[in-house]
């Protein structure tokens, strides 16, 4: 069982250094099959393993302490109880650091998804930004291409408006000349009547002597 336990420690440390050092595409080989391991049945077949292995361990502490029990009680230890001794504690010695390694796979793993996770977050969120970027220097150059606008426009609406005041003085002085034409029309027709019944009164006048004038002859 020994040399297995030697080779399950070297596979861990091997898969610890992977996780722990990225090697080209190594790691994400490693935490790939990592993920296979904790789909399906694997998490219960690895808690069942560590499970067996800590009674084991378990057995093999007790085992070591029944034995020191022994030799104290006699004094020493025979070589078969030594033998066993450093048997038990050589096991026991190398599950430990095979659960504390695998534990040790287990954390690694898991925070290195969940850097992985935070890494293609931060990805998104700078595309995200740059995308935001854009969109405002796009916005920027339409609101500054509406700001000329806007100062052309008020140009106009400035030019427009001085031509409106000069047409209003202009309307003004035209109404002026017209209003002084319509008194000169009006004084002019009041002078006309005047006339007219003036060469009216004088058509009488004559019409009058001429008849005075018709009576005298006859």
């Amino acid at each position: 069982m020994i040399p297995l336990l030697f080779l399950v420690v070297f596979a861990e440390g091997v898969v610890a250094f992977l996780l722990l050092v990225k090697i080209g595409p190594l790691r994400e080989l490693v935490i790939k099959g990592l993920d296979q391991v904790k789909v399906g049945k694997g998490p219960a077949t690895v808690k069942t393993i560590a499970g067996t292995m800590s009674v084991i361990l378990l057995s093999n502490f007790f085992s070591i302490v029944k034995i020191q029990n022994k030799g104290a009680k006699i004094g020493t230890m025979t070589p078969m109880d030594q033998v066993l001794w450093r048997t038990h504690l050589l096991e026991a010695s190398l599950m430990g650091f095979c659960l504390f390694l695998g534990f040790l796979i287990d954390r690694m793993h898991h925070y290195l998804r969940k850097l992985m996770g935070i890494r293609g977050t931060i990805g998104a969120s700078k595309e995200e930004i740059e995308r935001l970027t854009k969109e405002k220097m796009q916005l920027k150059e339409k609101e500054e291409k509406a700001t000329n606008e806007m100062k052309l426009l008020q140009k106009e609406v400035s030019y427009l408006k001085e031509n409106m005041n000069k047409l209003k003085l202009e309307s003004e002085e035209k109404d002026k000349r017209v209003e002084t034409a319509e008194s000169h029309v009006a004084a002019l027709q009041k002078q006309s009547a005047d006339l007219l019944l003036e060469y009216d009164r004088l058509l009488e006048d004559n019409q009058n002597l001429q008849t005075q004038a018709f009576g005298y002859r006859t």
